[in-house]
């Protein structure tokens, strides 16, 4: 199975459709490209294995102004640090997504199991995926800032 668009877009559209409903912000998708290095793009990243149909991982890297409004919007007040709050929220926020993208894989006929989020968060963090090829990442923007999705899956 390679890096194909049935593999990808339904972790897209879980993004999107995951924020929109949980943090009522609508992230833009920008162009996708291949990501080689580990350091992440991000503040604070959540990362979750998946195995089934595909052996690879999914990892959501927030700026932290961007992770920051999302987490006021989710908790119905300011947050204004990275703080275990906010690791937790980046916690479920990547089981969310990672959810109802495997959901949507269903559709496909591709079925995924997922592991436990990991968090990770400081300046020029590392995400290491499952498999060690390059992985495919997405960079979303909006009005709050940036995150990046990144999707790697063994072919």
């Amino acid at each position: 199975m390679h890096m194909d668009a049935n593999l990808i877009n339904p972790f897209l559209e879980a993004a999107i459709n995951v924020l929109k409903t949980m943090a009522f912000i609508e992230p833009k998708p920008g162009k996708p490209f291949l990501k080689k290095e580990v350091t992440a793009i991000g503040d604070v990243s959540g990362i979750i294995g998946v195995t089934g149909a595909a052996q690879g991982s999914m990892s959501i890297s927030f700026s932290q102004s961007c992770i920051s409004a999302i987490v006021s919007n989710l908790f119905g007040m300011p947050v204004t640090e990275i703080n275990d709050d906010v690791r937790d929220a980046v916690g479920e926020l990547t089981n969310m997504i990672c959810g109802d993208a495997r959901r949507r894989l269903e559709a496909h006929k591709i079925t995924l199991q997922a592991g436990t989020p990991t968090v990770v968060a400081g300046k020029d963090h590392s995400i290491t995926h499952i498999h060690n090829g390059p992985s495919l990442a997405i960079p979303f923007n909006t009005p709050q800032g940036d995150f990046l999705i990144e999707v790697a899956f063994n072919s």
